[in-house]
């Protein structure tokens, strides 16, 4: 039975499921940036030097990178209600472990599997894609991301004002209380998802390297949010600095309010999954590309402290946060029309990609601004956006997947 057949018979995901799905890709991907503001008090009470403090976000985002290339690919073969359950049982141990420990090794060794276990997130997203049939996917994952969005962006606020009245080690606590919940409920009210796929790990894993040399829409949608997420890393990186320099002279209160209107991307994810299922990917991808690109340009024009440059920085950050969710959620709705044997493996690989490019986008950011400011940071982010808006205009067809790209799929030996 091909993968159009076996897709006929899914019946349609419910809004109760999608919304169960939104708010616990949200609570698990919060993981990832609790302790980023947190980076100095957690040094210090630590022992840790100021050199290995930002060892304690990087060994997080080290230990997500390595779960989407060697977890999250095992969605395609093994049932994803069990995996999800077993990856957020072991976050909620290593979290537990966080809000105790008194060892610096120890606590870095611990930030590692907590970006490890945070690839349940990443499950789910492929998950909602399973459940939903074709007509409505787009539009079921990007609600499902726009939960995702809003615990990535609510997440360094909220651990910032916990950490002030209760102390750092209370929000991996209280995110420990809430994982072991969320993973009961998961267990209890999710169906059961059990692949078809008899491929063995060593296979899948194996099979990774030729499905990305052989897909076509996965490397196309993979550099596109290379550079947009690049851009967003770089953006998210730097504005604290300006924000906290003498130009704003902001508190780190301050900065943290300033983070919440990043919320306001949340609201693109399920707007583009609407357009994506009417067969808008193009011209969506195009807006979101000018989006970034745009915001990139428009702080360019005022880099005073002044009222005026502030309002164009929110503006700036608005744009950003829109035009990459959107971006995101039209490159997973791309290749989750690929084929359902290999949705785990497209979506790790697609992650793992781009989150590389939003690593690069983060060191070049941080580099830039020492050696020249805020100017050259900008002019960085703006050229990423830029050549992909260069590789967009090669795109010749007005949808990104065509049936050549389907055949192959279905007729790969590695499924």
């Amino acid at each position: 039975m091909n993968s159009i057949a076996k897709q006929k018979m899914e019946k349609p995901v419910s809004s109760w499921v999608t919304l169960i799905l939104a708010i616990a890709c949200g609570v698990i991907a919060a993981n990832l940036y609790y302790a980023q503001p947190l980076v100095g008090l957690i040094s210090s009470s630590l022992g840790l030097s100021s050199v290995a403090a930002g060892l304690i976000v990087t060994l997080t985002q080290i230990g997500y990178g390595i779960g989407l290339l060697f977890i999250v690919p095992l969605g395609d073969i093994l049932e994803n209600r069990k995996l999800v359950a077993a990856l957020l049982f072991l976050t909620v141990i290593v979290l537990a472990i966080a809000s105790v420990v008194k060892s610096a090794s120890l606590f870095l060794a611990v930030s590692l599997f907590i970006g490890l276990g945070s690839v349940a997130a990443q499950v789910l997203v492929t998950y909602a894609a399973h459940l939903s049939p074709d007509a409505t996917r787009g539009r079921n994952v990007g609600n499902v991301m726009s939960g995702l969005l809003l615990g990535i962006m609510l997440a360094r606020p909220v651990s910032s004002i916990v950490a002030e009245f209760m102390g750092w080690r209370t929000i991996f606590a209280l995110s420990a209380a809430m994982i072991f919940v969320l993973a009961l409920v998961l267990v209890k009210l999710l169906p059961i998802r059990q692949p078809v796929t008899t491929t063995q790990y060593p296979t899948l894993l194996s099979s990774m390297f030729l499905l990305l040399k052989t897909t076509p829409v996965l490397q196309r949608r993979a550099i596109y949010h290379s550079c947009v997420f690049g851009t967003f890393s770089l953006f998210w990186t730097t504005v604290p600095l300006l924000l906290t320099s003498p130009i704003f002279h902001f508190s780190q209160k301050e900065v943290a309010l300033f983070a919440l209107v990043g919320v306001s991307g949340a609201v693109a994810a399920p707007v583009a999954g609407r357009l994506a299922d009417r067969g808008w990917i193009r011209p969506a991808t195009g807006i979101a590309l000018a989006l970034v690109t745009i915001s990139g340009i428009l702080p360019l024009v005022s880099q005073s402290g002044s009222t005026s440059a502030l309002v164009i920085l929110v503006v700036s950050a608005i744009l950003l946060d829109i035009g990459v969710s959107a971006n995101m959620v039209l490159g997973q709705r791309a290749i989750f029309s690929l084929g359902a044997e290999f949705r785990s493996r497209l979506n790790g690989l697609y992650m793992a990609i781009f989150f590389a490019g939003g690593a690069i986008g983060s060191a070049t950011g941080g580099w830039a601004y020492a050696m020249g400011g805020w100017k050259a940071a900008l002019l960085i982010g703006i050229a990423l956006p830029a050549i992909a808006i260069i590789y967009y205009t090669t795109e010749k067809k007005e949808i990104e997947l065509t049936e050549n790209d389907t055949e192959i799929m279905e007729n790969s030996p590695l499924s």
